[in-house]
């Protein structure tokens, strides 16, 4: 598979209309004129050079049923007879039938042919769909493989998590101010400034979880493509020489979305270290709004440089760069896409992870009503409780949101480097991208 396969979509047609190696348009080539009886011998035509000129219908067969045509109009082409569904058995000559795969559309060949689908994906470009079906398609056909990474990825991420509540988070944060509707703005902001390091830690710790498994999958989602199953094993062996700079990919990223959050609120803490501590955290407020606008944008931007890095063995920055190259114009199709996927795995491990902490809550001891507002104490037994249920959500999400990175990956190098090609030889698909196969884009 290589790099960079081009930029110019396989397969387009010429820009004057002409098929390579002709000197006319193709209508004034093939069809007959109507104005010329069928009797009279019209002048010769050069000698032809392709077997399509040879096998071309009777000229009968061009003439329309029913009666004799008006002049200067030109004849409609006869129904497609047996052997016609994709090309003449002559070939096209040129590679391409007379005015493009255009044609194809209107109807005059029988309409185009399915593309190939070696894997859980067509070759073409695809669709919102077919990409969320290709990433659930996956999870089912190689659910060894994918559940056995998601799981060891979800369990060494959650006793992270609980480790750091139960040893860290859980004595030095407290959110009880913020139900508190006599506490001072003082403590709400102690509170909320809590809040968002708890949800903080561990939402960087799942990102990085995340990560992980994007990268750990993608060489199950790849192969998946192509038709061939892989192992753990294998997964491991060609995702660990890649490791090291993965981790520094998503260090790089965490540096630049913490920087931007921080450059937004250094204005508000500066305006409160003066003394108005209330304009200060408003402003602080604002800052970080409005930089979480950039760090979203720059995050969608980046969001291909993991599978760029693992699949093009590229360095840090190259991924980057080609993250940045691939999603350029389609930032808003990327960014829909990912929220969707987003959506969907969130919906279904809330319907796992929901239940398991109500148990959790139950069964430590504490209130439902007071773990929810914060006021009760997290124990060990809601932590571990509620981590089982989280590692059960993080095997399906993981799986999920992974497939749809590296499928999304995959759709913006074949709509703009046409790496359908590459992956129909892979794949070992025969005289594909020669006209027997059609590319029609998807949503």
């Amino acid at each position: 598979m290589k790099d960079t396969p081009g930029w110019a979509s396989p397969g387009s047609a010429p820009s004057d209309g002409q098929e390579p190696g002709t000197s006319g348009p193709a209508e004034q080539r093939d069809q007959p004129n109507p104005e010329q009886p069928a009797d009279r011998p019209g002048p010769q035509s050069p000698e032809p050079g392709t077997k399509w000129s040879k096998e071309q219908p009777p000229p009968a067969q061009w003439s329309a049923p029913g009666g004799t045509q008006d002049a200067g109009q030109a004849p409609p082409p006869s129904p497609p007879g047996p052997g016609w569904g994709g090309r003449p058995p002559g070939g096209y000559g040129g590679g391409r039938p007379p005015g493009g795969y255009g044609g194809w559309g209107a109807g005059q060949w029988g309409g185009p042919p399915p593309a190939a689908k070696p894997g859980v994906i067509p070759l073409r470009p695809l669709g919102v769909g077919e990409i969320l079906d290709g990433a659930v398609s996956t999870m089912r056909t190689y659910w060894r493989t994918v559940l056995g990474i998601s799981l060891t990825v979800a369990v060494l991420t959650e006793i992270v998590v609980i480790l750091l509540q139960g040893f860290v988070l859980n004595d030095r944060t407290s959110t009880a101010a913020l139900n508190d509707p006599s506490a001072s703005l003082d403590e709400l902001t102690r509170a909320l400034g809590d809040a968002l390091l708890g949800s903080g830690v561990v939402f960087l710790i799942s990102l990085i979880g995340t990560v992980a498994a994007t990268a750990l999958l993608t060489t199950v989602t790849s192969r998946a493509v192509l038709g061939k199953p892989v192992t753990t094993a294998e997964a491991w062996s060609d995702a660990r020489p890649r490791v090291i700079k993965l981790f520094g990919l998503i260090l790089l990223l965490l540096l630049i979305t913490v920087g931007v959050a921080v450059a937004g609120a250094v204005p508000g803490i500066i305006v409160a270290a003066t003394g108005d501590s209330t304009a200060g955290a408003g402003l602080v407020v604002l800052g970080v709004l409005c930089t979480s606008i950039v760090a979203v944008w720059l995050g969608v931007r980046f969001s291909l440089a993991s599978p760029a890095l693992m699949l093009e063995k590229q360095g840090i920055v190259k991924a980057m760069s080609r993250s940045a190259k691939l999603v350029r114009g389609s930032w808003w199709r990327v960014f829909g896409i990912q929220l969707l996927a987003v959506i969907i795995a969130n919906i279904v491990a809330a319907i796992v992870v929901i239940p398991f902490t109500f148990l959790a809550a139950a069964l430590s001891g504490d209130g439902i009503g007071s773990v929810m507002e914060g006021t009760g104490h997290i124990g060990w037994t809601f932590l571990i409780i509620s981590g089982i249920g989280s590692v059960i959500g993080s095997m399906i999400t993981f799986p999920i949101t992974a497939g749809v990175t590296v499928l999304l990956y995959i759709d913006q190098r074949i709509r703009r480097e046409a790496l359908d090609l590459d992956l129909a030889r892979a794949a070992g698909v025969q005289d594909y991208g020669s006209g027997a196969a059609d590319t029609t884009p998807g949503s």
